[in-house]
């Protein structure tokens, strides 16, 4: 018998990469431009850590909210260039509203996360609940 471990980001990415091809499409955005921020998820022995990479924003800029079991990330970073007759040669640093929603796992305790920013990265811990640690139960002779 094969055993298929369950991933419970499986069906969040794939909703996220077809949610962001479909607001990539220019008759969807509608001013600033609009973009996903790349994360990464691990798990580190009892505990489940993202890390989101968001380049060039403020710490106090960035809001994280968890709300019904889904962690938002969200911030805005504003155009080095406010005038209108700039004329980019080549743009690759990206403007504007940005973040990522994603649904957490039900055995991760979200009162207890602990969100660090550095280097441009923000890394949200979240610890596995008490009541989903595995014990261990003795066994006793009659």
């Amino acid at each position: 018998m094969l055993v298929h471990r369950w991933d419970p980001f499986v069906e969040t990415r794939r909703r996220d990469r077809l949610f962001n091809r479909l607001w990539s499409l220019p008759a969807i955005q509608g001013g600033p431009q609009h973009w996903s921020a790349p994360i990464d998820v691990v798990r580190e022995g009892d505990e489940v850590v993202i890390k989101a990479s968001l380049p060039g924003v403020a710490p106090e800029d960035i809001e994280v909210t968890v709300e019904d079991g889904v962690l938002s990330i969200r911030c805005e970073t504003s155009s080095d260039s406010e005038e209108d007759n700039t004329r980019y040669l080549l743009r690759e640093r990206r403007s504007g509203r940005f973040g990522r929603r994603l649904r957490l796992p039900d055995y991760v305790d979200a009162e207890k996360a602990e969100p660090k920013y550095e280097n441009g990265v923000v890394t949200i811990s979240f610890p596995k609940l008490e009541s989903k640690r595995p014990k261990r139960l003795e066994v006793k002779t009659a």
